[in-house]
């Protein structure tokens, strides 16, 4: 085969290698994808069944480029690798093995913004304050393994498992799960059953960014792995999920101490990257101390790159100028709008870009579709837009218990928790469910003390969801997510990009699926904005990276110990590696001066002085790690480009 005569020695290794375990670290633009390939189509050249060979990737995104590259190999029969995220394995496992049925579960999954009031009605069982609930459901989804040494599967102490059942219950009754549950429910299935097939089914498993998994994860990982050989590919150094769900970097730096005899290929040349970017990843990354991973270098034939550093006075200066910059350089050429990544600490930034472009008649997409859907609202645009998506949902189905809760708590500070909790409990006792005790309440038949601020709400829903019921299709889509609200922008985007017939059960799938696996497409023909996290596993010609403002890069959390504060700057340290990683040609890294303080304060950034509408800020701390390489920042208004 052509495609073999040109193979690197490691890849070579990687593809030949037949022991069990085999750890590949792998820088940014390293190969990491090649020796993938590679390796798989050493194990179906050699006679292996293609559907008892598993490939595990983090996103769907990637699932969908590695079956493309896997389509370029014209072997027999690799169309039938098993490959896919994690989270759709374990969904297809539990559908199959019907252990959902059996238990009792409904697969309803939670959105960011629903498991506030999940997390809200857990504040009357003495679990600490919000964010404390918070951190103990995301040890919950991690099997409570928070770190790397512990055991997954099995709380650690009382509060632990009175938070479980407690967890449990208010799921149960709310007919849902968290999407973070599978993978803990499936490695509970799999570890209590050994004699089930599903534990048997694969004779290969091979993990991509394995340092993003969290204990749980690894577990799963290693059971389906037991009766055959295990690939794990990943780099501590691009470990980007620590704080979101137990992801630990030392998942793949202390791999050997669980897998004993561990073969270890490192991948440490980067091709992607000109050679001044990496010398500038690398003083960064440096900087973490508790890192075990070794230094990216460069690939000496590579260009040395085009770098900018620049400041603003403003947001809309920046958008302006950085607009400009993009624009210009399309007009001579010297960039193609589909190699071009805008990468924004939050969607502010992108937006205000986004529109900078497209008056210049550039085609710019931001891609923040979810994040309006995602935890606790930051704005009223958000609150509109998690309204208007929970009456869909009753729209679609007014039973449906989460959308219920959530419904009746909007509003209110405190979500109308404790008036919940005794409309909970009625029903509980009383084994009806909630709509029919509401429907009782607002008919005069039922009187539960303390609970009118939600039967007031349910009226307002009874009455909306009337008026929308004698609507069109496109006139629900337009009363619920109208085209001239910014906020609904991104929805309606999700919906035109999938929906042909628009009946209110396909525009409300069209949501789901766009948001729990957003697709970031990698062939375009348009400029992409999105947030520093979307970028892993992309590149492209020319990367901006803007907001490089403390507060925002990096992110900060002084609400945590000592210790957890520092572990996460190391974490948005990684982040930022991440991100200046992405380019092949340029990279530009922007900051402003000033911000609006209603915005700054929304956001986070960290400001001080200024007036009552502007507040100063200044440039990211992680611009003096990147070293002697790194230019010195330039003014906008006397930048050369």
């Amino acid at each position: 085969m052509a495609w073999n005569e040109n193979l690197s020695g490691r890849a070579l290794e990687i593809a030949a290698h037949n022991a069990s375990p085999l750890r590949v670290v792998a820088g940014p633009g390293t190969g990491k994808t090649f020796a993938l390939m590679r390796r798989i189509a050493r194990l179906l050249e050699q006679g292996n069944d293609p559907r008892r060979v598993l490939l595990v990737t983090f996103t769907r995104v990637a699932a969908d480029d590695l079956q493309k590259e896997l389509g370029r190999l014209n072997i027999q029969n690799v169309n039938l690798v098993r490959k896919g995220t994690l989270h759709a394995f374990c969904f297809s496992t539990l559908s199959q093995a019907n252990v959902l049925g059996i238990t009792g579960r409904i697969p309803r999954p939670l959105f960011g913004f629903e498991e506030r009031f999940l997390l809200e009605d857990l504040g009357f069982h003495d679990f600490g304050d919000y964010h404390n609930r918070k951190r103990r459901l995301k040890a919950f989804e991690a099997a409570w393994a928070r770190q790397q040494n512990e055991e997954p599967g099995w709380p650690q102490n009382d509060d632990d498992h009175r938070f479980q059942a407690i967890l449990d219950e208010w799921l149960r009754f709310h007919q849902a799960m968290l999407l973070g549950e599978l993978v803990p429910v499936t490695l509970k299935y799999l570890r209590d059953n050994p004699g089930c097939p599903e534990r048997f089914q694969f004779e290969h498993v091979l993990v991509d960014e394995y340092q993003d998994l969290n204990r749980a994860e690894q577990g799963l990982v290693d059971i389906l792995g037991e009766r055959g050989s295990l690939t794990v590919i990943g780099d501590e150094d691009q470990s980007i999920y620590e704080a979101f769900r137990y992801a630990h970097p030392e998942g793949i730096s202390r791999f050997h101490e669980i897998h004993g005899g561990t073969f270890d290929i490192p991948l440490s040349e980067c091709r992607r990257c000109p050679t001044r970017v990496v010398a500038l990843a690398s003083e960064l990354i440096r900087s973490n101390l508790r890192r075990i991973g070794h230094d990216l270098l460069p690939k000496p034939d590579n260009c040395a790159g085009d770098i900018h550093i620049v400041q603003w006075p403003n947001m809309e200066a920046e958008a302006a100028g950085i607009a400009e910059f993009i624009h210009r350089k399309i007009e001579t050429r010297e960039f193609d709008p589909g190699k071009i990544l805008v990468l924004c600490p939050r969607r502010q930034f992108g937006y205000m870009i986004r529109d900078a472009l497209r008056e210049r008649g550039r085609s710019a997409h931001s891609f923040f579709h979810e994040e309006v859907l995602d935890g606790n609202p930051k704005s009223i645009d958000d609150c509109q837009a998690q309204e208007a998506f929970t009456l869909l949902t009753l729209l679609v189905n007014p039973n449906d218990r989460v959308a219920l809760r959530c419904w009746l708590g909007f509003g209110s500070q405190s979500l109308r928790a404790a008036e919940y909790q005794s409309l909970r409990e009625y029903c509980s006792n009383s084994n009806v469910s909630t709509k029919e005790a509401l429907d009782a309440l607002t008919n005069g038949d039922l009187a539960i003390q303390r609970t009118r601020g939600i039967r007031d709400r349910y009226l307002q829903l009874v009455q909306k969801l009337e008026r929308l019921r004698a609507l069109s299709g496109q006139e629900i889509l337009d009363t619920l997510f109208p085209a001239d609200q910014e906020w609904a922008e991104p929805l309606r985007a999700m919906i035109d990009e999938s929906v042909t017939d628009l009946t209110i059960e396909n525009i409300l799938d069209a949501l789901h699926t766009n948001i729990t696996q957003p697709e970031l497409p990698s062939d375009v023909e348009y400029i992409r904005i999105m947030s520093l996290h979307k970028s892993k596993g992309l590149n492209a010609d020319h990367v901006v990276v803007t907001g490089c403002i403390e507060g925002l890069i990096p992110n900060r959390k002084e609400d945590l110990p000592f210790e957890e504060q520092m572990r996460y700057v190391e974490e948005q340290r990684r982040l930022f590696y991440v991100a200046i990683t992405r380019p092949k040609k340029t990279l530009v890294l922007s900051s402003v001066l000033t911000l609006p303080r209603n915005l700054a304060h929304k956001i986070g950034a960290y400001v001080e002085g200024g007036d009552q509408y502007s507040a100063d800020t200044i440039a990211s701390t992680f611009l003096a790690e990147l070293g002697p390489q790194c230019p010195r920042p330039v003014l906008g208004s006397e930048w050369e480009y």
